[in-house]
């Protein structure tokens, strides 16, 4: 039976994210046709080809931004929980971009982040500075949030919008990170997908209207779809249904669906999201960040891999997060 309580659930949650991550690097920004030629179907951790124009330099299983943007969210709440600053957390990504520039590594800041910090860092209020942010990197890095929040709509927005407003603050980013959130959170509480997902479109229809208008108006509408046209078991169906890029609207409608498709073989959807095209890290992490929270199973080797490859102190990092989770619940 899987293990329905937090500390399982919230290690799985990460250990699920790197996992989609590290599986989904090597072909990460590559078109499909492209990732068939190069790799014939990834099915486990494999190296990037020589040249890689993002991922050169890393090894099989090593994960990239979405997994360290994402520790680095959970330090930054854990070392604050009484706030949030803005400034403190547009230096996190600067430094952390520098450290990786300093690694000879290509895996910088995205468009929206790195456009967002430089307003900040050139005057402009916080408020402002994300208020063309319409891609996933707030989705990719918004667990954490998730394992530390309790499943209530307007606790897990609020929390939300304040760690995305810097970079991501548009009804689209928001209503995407809020919706993966909540289904982690939701994971936390002992919850399968299936459960989750009528909090999860709660949450991305509140998330919604705390955002600029800018982008995808209905990102619960767009999850909706995608998990309707999973039900036909159709993964090319889906693909054209929601389209794999960076935008919210896509990557992430596209990591509900493979949950769906894949019901309770995780593996299998991470697999299914390393080989999909375009932005496959990031897909991949997702859902296994949602996967994971929501009881899908890790393989044990695959896990032992990750560790191996990578220097992640995913353990301290759920109970930090998990001991604010417990201070919310008490102050409820």
């Amino acid at each position: 039976m899987t293990d329905t309580s937090p500390f399982p659930r919230a290690l799985a949650a990460l250990t699920g994210l790197a996992m989609g991550d590290a599986l989904g690097m090597p072909a990460q920004t590559l078109p499909r046709e492209t990732i068939r030629a190069r790799y014939g179907r990834i099915e486990d951790f494999v190296a990037p080809f020589d040249g890689h124009p993002v991922s050169h330099g890393l090894g099989p299983a090593q994960v990239t931004d979405d997994t360290e943007q994402a520790l680095l969210l959970a330090r930054r709440l854990i070392a604050e929980p009484g706030g949030f600053d803005d400034r403190g957390w547009a230096q996190d990504l600067l430094d952390w971009e520098a450290d990786i520039r300093a690694k000879g590594l290509s895996d910088l800041l995205g468009p929206s982040s790195r456009r967002a910090i430089d307003a900040l860092l050139a005057g402009a209020a916080p408020e402002e500075t994300g208020r063309t942010g319409t891609t996933n990197g707030a989705a990719m890095r918004i667990a954490p949030v998730g394992i530390m929040t309790p499943p209530v709509p307007a606790e897990i927005c609020a929390a939300t919008a304040r760690t995305c407003r810097v970079t991501h603050n548009t009804g689209e980013a928001i209503a995407a990170a809020a919706a993966v959130a909540m289904t982690v959170s939701c994971g936390i509480a002992g919850m399968d997908f299936e459960m989750a997902i009528g909090r999860a479109l709660e949450a991305a229809r509140l998330g919604q209207s705390m955002g600029g208008a800018t982008g995808e108006p209905d990102m619960a509408g767009r999850i909706e779809a995608a998990l309707k046209v999973a039900e036909t078991g159709d993964i090319e169906a889906l693909i054209a249904a929601t389209g794999t890029s960076v935008a919210s609207r896509e990557s992430v409608a596209c990591a509900f669906g493979l949950l769906r498709l894949a019901g309770d073989d995780l593996w299998q959807a991470l697999v299914a999201a390393a080989n999909i095209g375009d932005d496959t890290d990031t897909i991949g992490a997702i859902t296994g960040a949602m996967g994971g929270a929501t009881g899908g199973r890790l393989p044990g080797a695959a896990t032992d891999r990750i560790r191996a490859a990578n220097d992640l102190p995913l353990e301290d990092i759920a109970e930090g997060l998990l001991a604010l989770r417990a201070q919310a619940e008490v102050q409820a």
